[in-house]
């Protein structure tokens, strides 16, 4: 009934700016077809909302919005009708018509007049029919909806009228519709009902095909119509549910990017399996946190910029803890992956810890900028505006990685020792060097991934928990330290996740993948793309 109501003040609104469209009777008139609301039973009530909207007065929406809220009350003394509001133990009259008060009333002295889901439906067909001739085009749209929904034989006329001077497409396209649910819903012919039919199956949409499910187990030629239409809805959807579960793959394949990216890194140069990398992501979580907060409470109008100031913060904050662990911890366990995993394992376990007792253990909130917020729709693909941007951070982040490998020295020297750890200490590379910016510079992109993550799950301790599994699973399925490799892997595993999910579930569909990947690397031990070298051959 929000919904009416919202109708209903839109469309008086809407009867001043086009009077000749919504003019008033006389009071008096009026106020007899309403007195008529209580003059009898359901049948009666029904027959009296049909009569108030023919009037076409802009009163009437609002006059059955609180009949439909069940505050229209009956005087037993003279059966005139007025809204009713709660004023202590009695109540407040006023005049529906003339908004004139009328004075208090004890509660013995008023009865509500009742409704049941037959007036609602009238209701909503009456006052959906009222403003299908609003100079608003989304109130048109949405009397149409209602009208729609409601499949009120008596709002034809309104319809048919309304369609005749409706000049936007899309909304003359829901009028149409309309129409037709309400011509079902009449006793026309049986070649009309068909043809209304073909005009519901044009929407396509779920509420088309909701409303056909009515029809489909009817005999004769509505049936076999209303059948064919449904099928042919069903399979449009599938389509476009194709569609939508592919959008969700490459945004869950944007994020694995993100999270994996780094570790292929110090994964394919140092062979170190860091099971603190997903810690880095989670610090990067929350120095976006850390980042909002001061501007909330110090800047406030740079709030839309915190993203933007929050990256440099989190990529030198993940990028120094991951020098700090490859210092301290990892150059003394190189060529012992074993101890790798152990030493890094504790290290998780240290900055979870460090996470709690600094911030607490429950989840923090990170603010979506304006620009962040919303979506938009492309057919039936609903698209949020927060997943377009993380898909294109996330290549944004890959090329710039790209350049930095290609581009610069250190990218040089850390395609070199990838290669051939010992040539290229033999030819004057400083490889511990390399080894500790090559650690930060993973460990930095991870932070990155925070920033992008904080924005789409909760920042907590776990945060990195969820994503290091996956990330392992990417960079091993693409190629240990080929970034190509990571990058198809990240899209492919993602997309193949999100199509199963809808016919095995999202626990039993990470297992299925997670059983074809053991294939495919019993196949391909080196991934889709291997990396190149005497040293990676041996």
């Amino acid at each position: 009934m929000r919904f009416l109501r919202l109708l209903a003040i839109v469309a008086a609104l809407a009867a001043g700016l086009q009077p000749a469209l919504a003019g008033r009777i006389a009071d008096a008139d009026l106020s007899a077809r309403v007195a008529a609301l209580g003059a009898g039973g359901f049948d009666e009530v029904e027959t009296a909302i049909t009569d108030l909207a023919a009037t076409g007065d802009d009163r009437v929406p609002a006059i059955l919005d609180r009949l439909g809220e069940g505050e229209l009350m009956v005087r037993k003394a003279d059966g005139a009708v007025f809204f009713a509001d709660k004023a202590g133990k009695d109540y407040r009259l006023t005049d529906p018509v003339t908004g004139a008060d009328a004075g208090p009333a004890p509660k013995a002295t008023v009865e509500k007049i009742k409704v049941n889901n037959r007036i609602r439906r009238a209701i909503a067909s009456a006052v959906g029919a009222l403003t299908l001739m609003s100079p608003d085009p989304a109130v048109r749209r949405a009397a149409a909806e209602a009208v729609m929904k409601s499949a009120d034989a008596a709002a034809l006329p309104a319809l048919e009228q309304a369609i005749a001077v409706e000049t936007v497409p899309d909304i003359r396209a829901a009028m149409v519709a309309a129409r037709a649910t309400a011509l079902l819903a009449s006793d026309a012919p049986e070649s009309d009902k068909v043809a209304a039919i073909a005009a519901i199956a044009d929407l396509g949409s779920r509420d088309a095909l909701g409303f056909l499910s009515g029809y489909t187990s009817a005999d004769g030629a509505v049936g076999d119509a209303a059948r064919k239409a449904a099928a042919a809805i069903e399979s449009r959807l599938m389509l476009w549910d194709m569609g939508q579960n592919l959008w969700y793959g490459l945004s869950l394949g944007s994020v694995l990017l993100l999270a994996a990216i780094g570790l292929a890194i110090t994964f394919g140069v140092m062979g170190v399996i860091n099971m603190a990398h997903g810690e880095m992501v989670m610090l990067g979580a929350y120095a976006t946190f850390t980042v909002q907060e001061v501007i909330r409470t110090s800047w406030p109008g740079l709030f839309d910029y915190s993203l933007l100031i929050a990256l440099p913060v989190a990529f030198l904050t993940a990028a120094l803890a991951g020098i700090l662990i490859e210092r301290s911890v990892i150059r003394w366990l190189y060529g012992r992956p074993l101890e790798t995993l152990l030493a890094t394992w504790g290290v998780s376990l240290i900055l979870q810890q460090a996470v709690r007792s600094l911030y607490g253990a429950n989840n923090r909130e990170v603010g979506n900028p304006s620009w962040m917020s919303g979506s938009f729709s492309v057919g039936d693909i609903q698209v949020t505006w927060t997943r377009l941007w993380i898909i294109l951070f996330a290549l944004a982040v890959f090329l710039a990685l790209i350049a930095v490998l290609k581009r610069t020295r250190l990218g040089l020297e850390m395609r070199a020792v990838t290669q051939n750890r010992q040539m290229a200490a033999a030819v004057g590379i400083r490889t511990p060097l390399v080894d500790a910016l090559t650690f930060g510079l993973g460990s930095g992109i991870a932070g990155l991934a925070g920033v992008a993550l904080s924005q789409i799950d909760n920042v907590s301790p776990n945060l990195g928990r969820g994503y290091i599994i996956d990330s392992f699973m990417v960079v091993v399925f693409g190629g240990v330290g080929n970034l190509w490799g990571t990058l198809v892997g990240a899209l492919t595993l993602g997309v193949a996740n999100k199509m199963l999910e809808p016919y095995a579930g999202a626990v039993l569909g990470k297992i299925i993948l997670l059983l074809a990947i053991i294939l495919f690397i019993q196949k391909r031990p080196r991934g889709l793309f291997a990396l190149k070298g005497r040293a990676v051959e041996a």
